[in-house]
């Protein structure tokens, strides 16, 4: 027997309409490419989409239409995200920090019919545009104003909205309607494109508003470091809205300077991001002397925060919410909003526990499994490959059989490629990439462990831990360091201060001082450039 209840399919465009009528003087907040401080209310920001979603109409936009954006983390990239995906259209985020030949593959591959680009991003299309599609149209976010001199024969973002009607009949369709499309930065082989659907997008909005607890203060204020093309900014324009949280959006200056006068006129509550990111702003407070004004969440995710981020934050009075995802999972997975009994441990065990990567969120499965695809028990011991399935996580990849096949097992769970293990209270704790974890005669050192106790050294900004071939242990750690300060401490000096934690044969055999760590597209350190630079390094004991 089914029960008698109303069905209304899953909409984008409901948040938005939600959000102007129950939380109406809640604000998007931006700095500006035209060089101001920009204010809007969600009560304004909904005649403006309708404005928008008139122009798309108007030129000629159909349901499954994709529609790419090339953006900071701005009001009017919000606007985007909704009048887009609102009319059935197809919301395809770009990542600026893509190489040319990768952003060419993805616009081509995504058959972008319009393409709206930020001021400060035009040259980087003006480099590629005869590798895009010839029909392809561009439209530059800015007012008449502050319209550049381009090539592109660019429509100007303002212009279109004017005179256009302050009302939108949103139309219905089914919730698996794709909304929106985000490409993996793709670091080995072309970016693989993750298809969204309104029904995945609402029902992430929903989860992650119901499990980050404090890092998401209803009617608070908000900072969305991480920008709005890596994986809709872990959801944020969507989950903010609906708590009727203000959105602090910081432009292009996420410098630790920038940020942190921002965050300190804004009096910004809970702030999210990669670990780059607060290293910049750790650095800033350092130097004031003090946090940001009402500065009281963190959440960090993209890759695994050092143990030394994490208790810093905690002692000035920051909680830091460790937070696990992909962009295959929309991305949230899992959430550091830990139970209560890990809050009353002692400070260190505290740390230790915060340091992994918390408890899935509700909707989404976990399982760890061992080279022959056997579960292994979640009791904190065992590790192996770790696969997740749920409402918020895909099936496959867009246009792209043979990668969505490799994705798969044969149970219909996603394989992510991270090595895990799970505690009897649900807490994930990611040992590392399977790509990153180094054999040495025979046995596994986690890279990610390396990094953690290395980046407690005084002496070390930041590092990597990384493998190098040895023709007796098959794999040797080598690692590839920051200097805090003009004084490097010796290998002898790291191996002392990371022996309480590792037997010896497991410290690193040489430590490569470097001026910077090369970065990700999505600012993650990039352990397949370093790898690449190391080419013709020898090991000590093989000179």
């Amino acid at each position: 027997m089914q029960g008698m209840m109303m069905q209304q399919p899953l909409r984008i465009s409901d948040i938005l309409t939600y959000a102007a009528e129950a939380n109406p003087n809640a604000e998007i907040v931006s700095v500006r490419t035209e060089g101001d401080i920009h204010r809007q209310t969600y009560a304004e920001t909904l005649p403006r989409v309708c404005r928008l979603a008139h122009a798309l109409r108007g030129m000629g936009v159909q349901l499954g239409d994709r529609i790419a954006t090339l953006a900071w983390n701005g009001y009017r990239h919000f606007e985007l995200y909704y009048a887009i995906s609102g009319q059935g259209a197809i919301c395809h985020t770009i990542n600026p920090r893509l190489s040319a030949e990768q952003l060419i593959y993805i616009v081509n591959h995504a058959q972008d019919k319009v393409l709206f680009v930020d001021v400060s991003f035009v040259p980087i299309l003006e480099a590629v545009q005869n590798d895009l599609p010839a029909d392809l149209t561009y439209v530059i976010m800015t007012d008449r104003a502050h319209m550049p001199e381009n090539s592109l024969n660019a429509l100007c973002y303002e212009t279109l909205l004017d005179g256009q009607p302050d009302h939108f009949d949103w139309p219905v369709f089914d919730e698996n309607t794709a909304s929106g499309l985000c490409y993996t930065s793709g670091t080995t082989g072309n970016p693989k494109g993750a298809l969204y659907t309104h029904r995945s997008t609402v029902l992430h909005a929903l989860i992650v508003g119901n499990v980050l607890g404090s890092a998401l203060p209803k009617e608070g204020k908000i900072l969305p470091v991480v920008p709005l093309f890596h994986v809709n900014a872990w959801g944020l324009p969507y989950t903010a809205p609906l708590l009727g949280m203000s959105l602090v959006m910081p432009g292009q200056h996420l410098d630790g300077a920038s940020l942190f006068r921002l965050m300190d006129d804004e009096q910004v509550d809970s702030a999210w991001g990669v670990p780059t990111v607060w290293q910049g702003l750790m650095a800033e407070i350092d130097k004031q002397g003090r946090k940001p004004a009402g500065f009281s969440d963190v959440v960090v995710g993209g890759s695994a925060a050092p143990r030394v981020m994490i208790e810093k934050f905690e002692q000035m009075g920051v909680a830091v919410g460790h937070a696990w995802g992909m962009t295959e999972m929309s991305p949230i997975g899992t959430h550091g909003n830990m139970p209560r009994w890990v809050e009353s441990l002692p400070f260190d065990q505290m740390i230790d526990k915060k340091s992994l990567q918390g408890r899935r969120v509700f909707g989404v499965d976990l399982k760890i499994v061992d080279e022959d695809g056997t579960a292994q028990p979640h009791d904190g011991t065992a590790i192996g490959e770790l696969y997740v399935r749920g409402n918020t996580v895909v099936s496959g990849y867009f246009n792209n059989p043979e990668a969505s096949a490799a994705a798969m097992d044969a149970d219909g769970w996603f394989g992510t490629g991270d090595i895990a293990s799970i505690d009897p209270h649900g807490i994930l704790s990611i040992q590392d990439r399977a790509k990153d974890l180094i054999k040495s005669g025979g046995e596994w050192i986690s890279s990610i462990d390396l990094e953690n106790a290395a980046t407690s050294h005084p002496g070390i900004a930041t590092c990597a831990a990384i493998a190098m071939a040895h023709p007796k242990w098959d794999e040797r750690p080598v690692l590839v360091a920051v200097a805090a300060d003009s004084a490097r401490p010796s290998l002898e000096d790291i191996h002392a201060h990371m022996s309480e934690h590792f037997a010896k044969w497991q410290l690193p055999d040489d430590v490569i001082w470097v001026p910077e760590l090369p970065l990700t597209a999505t600012g993650k350190i990039s352990k397949l450039t370093l790898r690449r630079q190391l080419t013709d390094y020898v090991l000590p004991d093989l000179r």
